[in-house]
């Protein structure tokens, strides 16, 4: 497998960048010991925020993730009338076993399409209008089972077939590195070419609770207690971050586009290090960057993620910070790995480390700037890949 790997090290200060169902931080137990918690899914959301804000990627390139598709493709029509264009729109994902509801038009769960995929079904509903207008008469209250049952029969079998061709993934980076599943159609589906590991604390965590009130500016003087009052949950972290890209994968759902698959990816590494969920931030503002990245490219290797180093949980130790201890166990380990199981003939290393931690592995890497860092792996990443863009 040709990749390129993530390795973070992270301190954050107090903050509840991740909430479960009741409210608290996220966390875990492991190695015998609880640590706080970032679940991937908030760390993919945060990336594609990132790519759309800051312009990584340009829109054709990107894909959203809505059960409002219909509501989407209404304001593709602006010259015809919105409920006859939620009709069609409705009579189109029938035809193609996607059901959305007949009051809301709302579809059965989200669906991840990419922006070219939205705007050929666009197309195809103005060049097969009069068909999708016709077999929206059969619309209508109908159980789950008799709705896909008659989305092969409500349209034409041409206009079927022209809108079963239209979910290719579109070329969108964020489908093809995150994946999709569609469970009525799983021949659409597409397989991540990007992992994402939950970000784990280096150390034992123990949640706090911020005991908080708040002040009525226009209660009478005489009135001393507090408008409202109450609490939240956080804690302190140094979180260690991990993903990867397969980048042959990646190349594969782009259609073959290597040029796109090489910006993918240092859209991805920019938006990878630069993000946290954002959780909580109006109230913590914990914007803390990473003070350890380490980029890997490697030619025909296989992903190692490095938390098991961090099995047994750090401690500040001989005046070093946290984050420092955390770095010289991280590169302690990574080269014990290298050392047991070797590693690839070919592989790109670049570093940054602002920690007070020496480091005990690839020190000839380390670069000053997180762009001296990003720029040395994808010079490994265009050679896998064989592109200059």
């Amino acid at each position: 497998m040709n990749l390129v790997e993530v390795h973070i090290l992270q301190p954050v200060p107090p903050a509840n960048l991740n909430r479960d169902d009741t409210g608290s931080p996220k966390d875990t137990l492991f190695g015998g010991f609880r640590r706080a918690r970032i679940s991937s899914q908030a760390q993919k959301r945060a990336v594609r925020q990132y790519f759309s804000n800051r312009e990584l990627l340009s829109p054709e390139d990107r894909a959203v993730r809505t059960r409002l598709l219909v509501d989407e493709l209404v304001t593709r029509f602006q010259d015809r009338p919105p409920e006859q264009v939620r009709r069609v729109a409705a009579a189109a994902l029938r035809a193609i076993g996607l059901v959305a509801d007949e009051a809301t038009y709302r579809t059965q769960y989200l669906l991840f399409l990419g922006n070219r995929e939205i705007d050929t079904l666009a197309r195809a509903l103005k060049e097969h209008w009069e068909a999708l207008l016709t077999a929206s008469a059969t619309l209508g209250p109908q159980s789950k089972k008799d709705k896909k049952n008659t989305a092969r029969q409500g349209a034409p079998e041409t206009v079927r077939n022209a809108l079963n061709a239209i979910l290719d993934g579109g070329r969108a980076v964020d489908v093809a590195l995150f994946g999709r599943m569609l469970a009525d159609r799983p021949e659409w589906g597409v397989e991540a070419a990007c992992q994402v590991a939950h970000a784990i604390s280096t150390h034992r965590v123990d949640r706090e609770f911020d005991f908080y009130t708040a002040v009525d500016d226009l209660a009478p003087r005489e009135e001393t207690g507090a408008g409202m009052m109450g609490d939240v949950e956080y804690y302190t972290a140094t979180f260690y971050r991990y993903a990867n890209v397969d980048l042959e994968l990646l190349a594969q759902n782009l259609r073959g586009d290597r040029d796109l698959a090489a910006r993918g990816v240092e859209a991805f590494l920019r938006a990878f290090i630069l993000t946290l969920p954002s959780g909580k931030q109006n109230t913590f503002a914990a914007h803390s960057p990473p003070k350890f990245v380490g980029l890997i490219v490697r030619e025909n290797g296989m992903p190692r993620n490095l938390a098991a180093a961090f099995e047994r949980p750090v401690r500040p130790t001989d005046g070093k910070s946290l984050t420092g201890v955390s770095v010289e166990v991280l590169t302690r380990y990574w080269a014990e790995l290298d050392r047991v199981y070797g590693k690839p003939a070919k592989e790109w290393v670049a570093l940054v480390n602002l920690s007070d931690g020496e480091l005990a592995y690839y020190p000839e890497a380390r670069k000053n700037t997180i762009e001296d860092v990003i720029q040395a792996a994808m010079s490994g990443v265009r050679a896998l890949l064989g592109t200059t863009a």
